[in-house]
């Protein structure tokens, strides 16, 4: 049997759920990509919604990663087409946080001026880099000793600022890539509360790629679930805990029958290997 009208079925299915709740922010149309032999995406259609967070999640090496750089434009696509609100990625504003925060921060500059950053690429004048800083610092709330170097700050730290210098440019929307994998368990836990937290306050469209189903679940208003190659949506399950989540949430109904789904939808794709 071809598994490709059943595809096709599924990913209208995804498109047409998420259009019922908010209008698409990003349009995803016949993105194509190969790795040598290997086809990751052949004719994938995705919406996102605006102002969600979407958690990425599936078997590995499905091509989580690669399709938010496609996405954000770090790795150019075969073929297809990526809109936001009917525009190209050059005539929007994006953030990206990259996996490892290590690599990410320029070591000789202090935090304040790493977040900055950006604003100094854009040709804002000083004075007017600062002020937009400081406000973006007021505005989160965040007790950061912000003149210290990112080799004096701990990794959550490290992290915290390169979250808040993809939001510097006051993104349309934001790009997570396993932006707590290289972390502690204590460090997760407390960045997973930032992250929300930064959500909350900015409601800026968030595509956050996980390894961690729980983390997926308990970050997203969406959970995107992807096949092996050649990736397809499994599923695009809505998480309807209410936010701000909390440990008690972990323990709600909702959430641990919504988690339970993902993973039974997450071991289906991995037995059809």
């Amino acid at each position: 049997m071809n598994a490709a009208p059943q595809a096709r079925r599924l990913q209208a299915m995804a498109l047409r759920a998420a259009g019922t709740a908010k209008p698409p922010h990003v349009t995803i149309r016949g993105l194509c990509k190969r790795f040598d032999t290997t086809p990751v995406y052949e004719n994938f259609d995705l919406d996102i919604p605006r102002g969600e967070l979407i958690s990425v999640f599936g078997p590995n090496g499905c091509g989580k990663s690669t399709l938010i750089n496609m996405i954000a434009g770090l790795v150019a696509p075969d073929g297809g087409q990526i809109l936001f609100d009917g525009m190209r990625l050059s005539e929007i504003k994006f953030g990206y946080v990259f996996q490892n925060y290590r690599e990410a921060l320029f070591p000789w500059l202090r935090a304040f001026d790493n977040i900055a950053y950006p604003l100094k690429i854009m040709e804002v004048p000083p004075a007017e880099r600062r002020a937009r800083t400081e406000r973006l610092v007021a505005h989160l709330g965040i007790t950061l000793d912000f003149n210290l170097y990112p080799y004096q700050m701990s990794g959550g730290q490290q992290q915290l600022v390169s979250i808040m210098r993809a939001l510097i440019v006051e993104p349309e929307i934001l790009f997570l890539d396993e932006p707590f994998s290289a972390l502690d368990y204590e460090m997760t836990l407390f960045m997973r509360e930032q992250l929300q937290r930064i959500f909350m306050e900015t409601g800026t469209t968030t595509v956050l790629v996980s390894h961690d189903l729980e983390e997926a679940v308990y970050l997203a208003d969406r959970v995107l679930l992807l096949s092996r190659h050649p990736a397809r949506i499994a599923d695009l399950a809505a998480v309807a805990s209410a936010r701000p989540r909390t440990d008690a949430t972990l323990s709600d109904a909702d959430f641990v029958r919504t988690k339970a789904h993902c993973l039974d939808v997450f071991q289906r794709e991995v037995r059809r290997a």
